[in-house]
C-alpha cells in the first residue's frame, strides 16, 4: 500500500486482486447463512407445504391431503424434509454469490452494450440456469419422497437414489429439467431486477433499512411466486414418480389441464399457502443478506 498526494492510502494491484476475491468469497458465506437462517420457516411449515405438495399431483381438496396425511401418521409427516433443508441452505450459497460474480463480470465487459439497471436481472438469469442444473436432483429426490404412493415401492432414500441412478438422465435425476430451468431462471432474473428498485421505494416511506429489505423480498418474492406457481405444479407431477409411461413436458401439460378442467382456480389450488411461506423464507433472506452485505461493504 502507498500514501497518495492527498494523504489517502492508495491500493497495489495485489492488494485490489484480494479484495476483489474476499467480496466474492463474502457474497457466497451471505447467501449461505442469510438462507440457513430462513429454513427455520421453512422446517415450521413443512407439514403445510407437503399436504400442498399433495394438491397438486392429486387434483384433492385441503380436507382430503390432511386426511392422507393423518392417515399415513407422524412418522411419515416430515419425510422428504431433508433434501428442502439441504437444498435451500445450498441454493441461497450459489444464488447469491454466482448472481454478485456474474453481476461484476458483466458490469466490466457490458458497460456500453446493456443498460446499467438491467445487469442485476441478467446476471440473475445466469444464475438461475446454474442453479437448476445443480439443483434438478434434489428436488427430484424430494419429490419422490413426499408422494405417498412410492412408499412401499421405494422407502427409503437409498432406494431412491439406486432406482434413479439405473435410469437415464432426463428421466431419472433430471426428469423436468427444461420446466425448472425455465422457472429458476426467469424467478432469479425477476427477483433480483426488482428486489433493489422495490426496496429502494419502501425505504422512501420512511422504513429502516432492515424492514424495507424484509418488504422488498417479501413483495418480489410473492409477485415471481404467483406468475410461476404453474410451473411448480408441472414439475412436482413431472417428478413425483418413477418408472411407468412417462410424457413430455407438452404432454404433461396438456394431462394436468384437463384433470384440472381447464380451471385456473383448480391450478392454483393451494397457491395461497405456498405463496405466503415463500414471501416469510425470502423476506428474511433478503433482510438477512442485505445486512451483512452493508456491514461487510
Amino acid at each position: 500500500m502507498t500514501i497518495s498526494m492527498t494523504g489517502r492510502p492508495e491500493q497495489t494491484p495485489d492488494e485490489e486482486h484480494r479484495r476483489y476475491s474476499v467480496v466474492h468469497l463474502q457474497s457466497y458465506l451471505h447467501g449461505g447463512t442469510s438462507s440457513l437462517l430462513s429454513t427455520i420457516p421453512t422446517l415450521v411449515v413443512f407439514p403445510v407445504y407437503k399436504t400442498v405438495f399433495r394438491q397438486q399431483i392429486h387434483n384433492s381438496t385441503v380436507h382430503r391431503a390432511v386426511g392422507q396425511l393423518y392417515k399415513e401418521g407422524p412418522v411419515k409427516l416430515y419425510r422428504g424434509v431433508v433434501p428442502p433443508l439441504l437444498m435451500r441452505t445450498l441454493n441461497g450459497t450459489l444464488l447469491f454469490g454466482l448472481q454478485d460474480t456474474l453481476l461484476r463480470q458483466t458490469s466490466l465487459t457490458s458497460q456500453t452494450v446493456i443498460p446499467t439497471s438491467a445487469l442485476p436481472a441478467l446476471a440473475g438469469f445466469g444464475a438461475g440456469l446454474v442453479e437448476a442444473v445443480v439443483f434438478t436432483p434434489f428436488e427430484r429426490v424430494q419429490n419422490v419422497l413426499q408422494n405417498g404412493q412410492n412408499d412401499h415401492q421405494l422407502p427409503t432414500l437409498r432406494s431412491i437414489l439406486v432406482r434413479l441412478r439405473s435410469q437415464r438422465l432426463a428421466l431419472g435425476y433430471y426428469r423436468a429439467f427444461m420446466p425448472i430451468a425455465a422457472r429458476n431462471a426467469l424467478g432469479s432474473s425477476l427477483y433480483f431486477g426488482l428486489k433493489g428498485p422495490a426496496c429502494s421505494a419502501v425505504a422512501g416511506q420512511g422504513l429502516p433499512p432492515v424492514a424495507s429489505s424484509f418488504v422488498s423480498g417479501t413483495l418480489t418474492s410473492m409477485a415471481i411466486s404467483l406468475a410461476l406457481y404453474p410451473l411448480s405444479v408441472l414439475v412436482a407431477n413431472m417428478q413425483a414418480h418413477v418408472g411407468g409411461e412417462t410424457k413430455g413436458v407438452m404432454a404433461c401439460w396438456r394431462m394436468l389441464w384437463e384433470s384440472w378442467q381447464q380451471s385456473v382456480a383448480l391450478l392454483y389450488r393451494g397457491a395461497s399457502l405456498v405463496i405466503l411461506r415463500s414471501c416469510i423464507t425470502w423476506g428474511i433472506t433478503t433482510a438477512i443478506y442485505d445486512r451483512q452485505q452493508k456491514h461487510s461493504g
